[in-house]
């Protein structure tokens, strides 16, 4: 399944159309909205679109927001590698009223404390639903294959029954972390994937146009009964021979 594949011309006009996506999704949702997001450098791209688009709305759009992180590093909000506190001091503040809820994780448990301690707190605010149906999950993709914090070849992909696991043998530092697993990431209602720059050409055309089915992470992200988009950026999008919607410069 390989979803629908935008291509913009470059990082900000892709960030501009996924704050438009976001703020369209809230809208729709008739009630509370929930988002799951993930850091890097998706944090400076929503960072920099999604405030003044959330606000050309009613406040943060029709309902209150509940956002959620698809993985955390286990560091204090005030490391730079926390998804947390990148997301707090540069976007959340920014925000129209209402400001969303966050759910964050407790970075100052072990990580398999952290692990039970937000999947308990995440059943609750899904009115303890054995699985979390978010409205929209955000995922990266990294050089390797990897989202959230699913590596490849990781124990963790076989993982059916937790909602949320622990890792700390990240080959990515800090190697401590919490995840989503697969059954979470494919019971969303919309997964898009964003990914950037010509680093990520390889990685994509492997996962979009590959046998990926059982080594790449981002590969087994297929959603249930949901929708999957692709966002991508001209130079991440280089080696695609498959059809996509390619976006004009807005």
């Amino acid at each position: 399944m390989l979803g629908r594949i935008s291509v913009f011309p470059s990082p900000q006009e892709l960030g501009s159309a996924l704050a438009q996506l976001i703020v369209q999704r809230a809208a729709q949702s008739g009630g509370r909205f929930t988002l799951g997001l993930s850091g890097g450098s998706l944090v400076g791209l929503l960072a920099r679109e999604l405030p003044s688009a959330a606000s050309t709305g009613t406040g943060t759009g029709a309902g209150p927001w509940f956002v959620a992180f698809c993985d955390e590093r286990l560091v204090p909000p005030e490391h730079p590698e926390s998804t947390f506190g990148s997301y707090r001091d540069r976007l959340f503040l920014r925000l129209p009223e209402p400001k969303p809820t966050v759910l964050g994780v407790d970075t100052g448990l072990s990580a398999d404390e952290a692990a039970r301690d937000y999947a308990e707190r995440l059943r609750e605010a899904f009115h303890g639903d054995a699985v979390p149906v978010f409205d929209l999950l955000l995922l990266g993709v990294g050089p390797d294959g990897h989202t959230c914090s699913l590596f490849p070849n990781h124990p963790l992909l076989q993982e059916k029954e937790k909602i949320v696991a622990a890792i700390t043998d990240s080959p990515k530092p800090p190697p401590e972390r919490i995840t989503l697993t697969l059954p979470v990431l494919n019971a969303a209602r919309t997964v898009v994937f964003i990914a950037t720059g010509e680093g990520k050409a390889a990685v994509i055309k492997r996962i979009l146009e590959g046998n990926e089915d059982n080594s790449l992470p981002a590969a087994l992200v297929r959603p249930h009964t949901g929708q999957l988009l692709w966002f991508l950026d001209e130079a991440a999008a280089k080696e695609l021979t498959v059809p996509f919607e390619k976006h004009s410069i807005l």
